[in-house]
């Protein structure tokens, strides 16, 4: 075999149509080994004699996509200094854009025999574990493009690829779980009639199922475990000769041609090699001290602000250019339109504390590729200091975890809440707005993949994760939820109501708010995981979607929910309301309501019996201009919430200024019901006047437009 020098960038394994550029950081490494393998399992070796600023290359003439490899590094063994090589151990490549196989759990796998701080294992672990795959970098994209929607316009559908899919009877059975199913018509279809712009994919990087799962027989099934930054897992794959590469990017094609972006979920705070006592798969024979976060004068600990026995060092330039490049690979090769990043915080972390302006972030921030897709955080991890709810960079979006609470308080009818209900519904000005963020700086939701199910939510006061095998000791341990009275299934006709209508408040609440609205997939049709708020090991129909279960009524009230947002601009503003006059136009942009008719005061905010609200929305004051340069004019509305167990009398303000019921109506014009959660099978032909009084009804939620 011909080995020829090669270059030392780009990192990884670079096919040009003749032959394969290999390239390898690590600064502790001695010698580091090329290891190829057949198809058949046999290892050829290959010292690779050129060094280049720690980078270890080489170029092999011939050598294309499908070829198997890996790495081994010999260096020093010293635990209790962080140092880990063992050459014993074969390493997954941290660039490889595709990687084969899973981890089979033995001795093997563990670089050290019994004590992590003594000798080496010197077992061959090669048998054991993922290969790294050349992949070939060549696709036919056509007239792709990204959608480019923008955020105040977007509605994010947050799904996992193979529980979406696994059981839904309209896509090939072969197809099911897959990548492609994601792709399919009738997927596409779904997501069309459900009214929303993006998907957001629980982790679709390289993964690995933890061995004490696979012992259990449970999986880590929401992936936040990640090996391979480059690779889309490989379970997703739907088989035959096409590659996971080549199936993700068709996937991506396919719902860009209908017009949904894709953005994904990535865990760049931690891998799956966990802590001391962890297995050696990658980064921790590689370089092991650059890799990750040690404590200070014990190397041999790590850092684990996240929970799960490690952390990236994002001090180390090797280990940003990695994350970076990771990002630009996505984008560019892969067409992604944005990334939610887990744990966030943690990239945040320079030394100890949580620094806004660190390094990961300002890199970020000049990033010409980068900066311009869709930037979400997570903003918290579990170390000290670790929730930064409102403190990340103007560029970014968050997931708005105080949207979250606030909304389950003021829906279970918890007291002092219904200030920060306002807030939380006009956008989250208290936390955006100072650091010059526009109101799609707050991801709201609800629900997501972690915690209760909406159906749970309003069913379950206790979590109920037994099947975990932890003894129900995991999960959140308080939710904010209400079961309704009852705690689970029951039969009970006003409980299943109740039940119901609060789903249909939370959706409401949810899709009407000002900001990003974010739809926990299966939500929209009230799936339900019987109270397990941490089914990240249940690959099964705990967490799938039971398509032919499906509350279809509660579909059709979500899609015209995400109908109104979409046709509406006064429920997607760009800008803050500022609950005065706005130039130029009739009336105060906002205005709040008691239920007879007059502004809300101070004392009214901070009455903590209160649990019911208007709010007058003007169509005619949303500041801006549209695409085409026209200035923007719609509807205005009147929307009411009651989370009181009774019903209360509304009186309705004037529907052109917004000035309350007890002034001369500025103009003809009468109150129509869009919809009222309490009773959708009742269609009311009614119009209302400036005035008139509307009975509201217990723990529901009635939406109102102005005609003239």
């Amino acid at each position: 075999m011909q080995v020829w020098p090669g270059q030392p960038y780009p990192l990884g394994a670079t096919y040009d149509g003749a032959g394969t550029n290999f390239s390898l950081f690590s600064e502790v490494a001695e010698q580091v080994e090329l290891c190829l393998f057949d198809e058949h399992g046999q290892e050829t070796r290959l010292f690779l004699a050129e060094i280049s600023g720690f980078r270890w290359h080489c170029y092999l003439p011939g050598i294309g996509p499908g070829q198997r490899y890996g790495y081994r590094v010999y260096g020093a063994w010293d635990p209790k200094r962080g140092y880990r090589a063992n050459p014993a151990k074969l390493l997954i490549d941290p660039y490889a854009k595709a990687i084969e196989g899973a981890v089979d759990w033995c001795e093997a796998v563990y670089p050290y025999i019994k004590d992590p701080d003594g000798p080496e294992e010197t077992t061959d672990s090669a048998p054991h574990v993922p290969k790294s795959v050349v992949t070939s970098p060549y696709f036919e994209w056509g007239n792709d493009r990204h959608p480019g929607t923008p955020l105040h316009q977007t509605i994010i559908y947050e799904l996992h690829v193979k529980g979406f899919s696994q059981l839904h009877p309209g896509i090939p059975a072969e197809l099911r779980g897959t990548y492609a199913a994601l792709g399919h018509a009738s997927a596409i279809e779904h997501f069309h009639r459900l009214g929303v712009t993006a998907l957001e994919l629980q982790p679709v990087h390289q993964f690995i199922h933890d061995d004490r799962l696979v012992r259990a027989g449970l999986k880590n099934y929401w992936g936040y475990n990640s090996i391979g930054y480059f690779a889309p897992h490989n379970e997703y794959r739907s088989g035959g000769a096409v590659s996971q590469v080549q199936e993700f990017k068709q996937m991506v094609r396919n719902l860009h041609e209908a017009g949904i972006e894709v953005i994904l979920d990535v865990v760049y705070n931690h891998t799956a090699e966990g802590n001391h006592l962890g297995p050696m798969l990658s980064f921790k024979g590689i370089d092991n001290l650059a890799y990750y976060r040690v404590e200070s004068g014990q190397a041999g600990r790590y850092k684990d602000y996240t929970g799960t026995g490690n952390s990236l060092n994002m001090r180390h330039p090797y280990v940003l250019q990695l994350i970076m490049d990771s990002l630009r690979y996505w984008v560019q090769e892969m067409h992604v339109d944005g990334f939610r990043f887990d744990l966030a915080a943690t990239l945040a972390r320079e030394l100890h504390d949580v620094d806004r302006l660190s390094a990961f972030f300002d890199i970020i921030q000049q990033d010409p590729v980068i900066s311009q897709v869709k930037l979400i955080a997570e903003p918290w991890d579990v170390g000290e200091g670790g929730y930064q709810v409102g403190n990340f960079p103007p560029l970014w979006s968050e997931w708005n975890g105080k949207y979250r609470d606030t909304v389950r308080d003021f829906w279970r009818g918890d007291d002092q809440t219904l200030g920060e209900f306002a807030s939380r519904l006009t956008g989250s000005s208290d936390l955006y707005k100072a650091t010059g963020r526009r109101p799609v700086a707050s991801i709201n939701f609800v629900t997501c993949h972690d915690g209760f199910t909406l159906a749970d939510l309003v069913s379950y006061n206790d979590r109920h994760n037994e099947a975990n095998g932890e003894d129900n000791r995991d999960g959140e341990a308080s939710n904010r939820s209400w079961n309704c009275g009852v705690e689970g299934p029951t039969p009970h006709p006003t409980v299943v109501n109740l039940r119901s209508r609060q789903m249909r408040n939370f959706l409401a609440t949810l899709l009407l708010s000002q900001g990003v609205p974010m739809i926990g997939m299966g939500d929209e049709m009230g799936r339900t995981q019987l109270g397990n708020n941490n089914a990240y090991c249940q690959d099964n129909e705990t967490s799938w979607i039971m398509w032919d279960h499906g509350d279809q009524d509660l579909l059709e009230f979500v899609c015209e929910l995400t109908r109104i947002r979409n046709e509406h601009p006064v429920f997607r503003r760009r800008r803050w309301f500022q609950g005065r006059r706005i130039l130029g136009t009739e009336g105060h942009d906002i205005g709040w309501y008691r239920p007879d008719g007059r502004l809300m005061t101070d004392n009214d905010w901070g009455a903590g019996f209160a649990k019911s609200v208007g709010v007058y929305l003007n169509g005619d004051a949303i500041p801006g201009v549209g695409p085409h340069g026209q200035s923007i004019v719609d509807d205005s509305f009147f929307l009411i919430f009651n989370a009181h167990a009774t019903g209360i009398d509304f009186v309705l303000p004037d529907g052109v200024d917004g000035s309350h019921a007890h002034e001369e109506s500025a103009g003809p014009g009468r109150w129509v019901r869009e919809f009222d959660t309490y009773d959708l099978d009742t269609v009311d032909p009614r119009r209302y006047e400036t005035g008139a009084r509307l009975h509201v009804r217990g723990r529901s939620t009635v939406l109102l437009r102005w005609v003239e």
